[in-house]
């Protein structure tokens, strides 16, 4: 399994063009960039732009996945970039970027179906608690949607992977995976969303292993709150998720690790357990999960009196300006660890280190 970044929380990458960014990554160490958009390797949807952006990738060994947008019909509002690529026609912006994608050689496509409403709190930042149409509505008009885009995910051999957003639980992913297809829908599996959900990490990895084709990797910390817990993003290794059984659980798909870091937040999300609209509202939730969260909470609150990890009021504080890169940084260094330690005991012999996380543990020792 490559070890990525995604561009989105990557400092620095506005700045830089998709090439720039791909250097960038490749000096540090790491094996591959998930692009959010297309529209990140060429904003135009060049066709030479994109060849020049898959021969930068290919000279340099780098694996390049990228997205699509949303594809939610009740988030289309929000995206009127999207909307205006096809020319008023989302489905048809869509068609262009897979069509374009496929051109320079990426198959594997990001997707999600909502946004998180930073702008509100609580439940109202989920989509999912929308009082203006259903979840259950948006759930089906969003499998609907797919099967309008899966003839021309079949035609150019592409998967749109469904990341595990905040909104968003296992079980309704590998439903609509199931519903759409295998051969075009996959699974982007973000680690520190499902703990959002109340979802245990290796659990989740476990469910959605068979269709996981992506991965946003980070880790979280989980703290006590009035009405359940709050989940903070920590580096991989740095909060409570076990990277062995998870590893473990998605080993077999061999996907790009790509580290979503940190920016200007570390993204405290509530869990509220004991509110009772989101408890009707987690019809698939498991009660030994849910109990593996508060015990992962009990243990993470220990190690914080005993000053091993920073606590709740220490991370609710503004974000370093060194902090993102450390994240990453730190992110690869415990992920190289668990994979070297994986593949040791697998074949009893020690395992080679790759010579691009070689590359970062020189960079780290600068």
């Amino acid at each position: 399994m490559r070890i990525g970044v995604d561009s989105t929380k990557f400092p620095g990458a506005r700045d830089l063009t998709a090439i720039g960014l791909l250097e960038r990554v490749d000096e540090l160490g790491f094996e591959g960039v998930y692009f959010r958009s297309v529209l990140e390797l060429s904003p135009a949807l060049d066709a030479a732009e994109l060849r020049d952006v898959q021969d930068c990738a290919r000279d340099l060994d780098l694996r390049i996945e990228a997205g699509i947008g949303k594809v939610n019909p009740f988030t289309v509002p929000e995206l009127p970039d999207l909307r205006a690529l096809g020319g008023g026609d989302y489905r048809r912006a869509m068609h262009l970027l897979i069509e374009a994608a496929a051109e320079c050689g990426v198959h594997e496509l990001w997707s999600a179906l909502c946004n998180y409403q930073f702008s509100l709190r609580g439940l109202d930042a989920f989509d999912r608690f929308r009082t203006d149409v259903q979840w259950s509505e948006q759930l089906t008009a969003t499998v609907r949607f797919l099967k309008t885009l899966a003839p021309v995910l079949r035609a150019h051999g592409t998967h749109v992977n469904l990341e595990t957003h905040e909104e968003i639980t296992s079980f309704e992913l590998v439903r609509i995976v199931e519903e759409v297809g295998q051969d075009v829908v996959g699974i982007t599996f973000d680690t520190a969303n499902v703990l959002v959900r109340g979802e245990s990490a290796v659990a989740a990895a476990r469910r959605v292993a068979p269709y996981v084709r992506a991965t946003h990797v980070r880790d979280a910390a989980l703290v006590h709150a009035e009405d359940g817990l709050t989940r903070i993003l920590r580096p991989v290794g740095e909060g409570v998720i076990d990277w062995p059984g998870v590893l473990e659980a998605i080993a077999a798909a061999e996907p790009m690790l790509s580290i979503e870091g940190i920016i200007s937040s570390r993204a405290a999300m509530p869990i509220p357990f004991f509110d009772e609209r989101w408890e009707s509202g987690h019809p698939d939730q498991v009660a030994d999960e849910r109990e593996e969260l508060f015990r992962l909470a009990d243990d993470y609150e220990e190690r914080a009196r005993q000053g091993l990890v920073p606590d709740a009021a220490a991370l609710s504080g503004p974000v370093s300006s060194g902090e993102p890169l450390e994240f990453l940084l730190r992110s690869a260094r415990a992920l190289r660890s668990h994979l070297t330690e994986t593949v040791t005991q697998s074949v009893t012999a020690p395992l080679s280190e790759p010579a691009g996380l070689a590359a970062l543990s020189s960079k780290e020792n600068e």
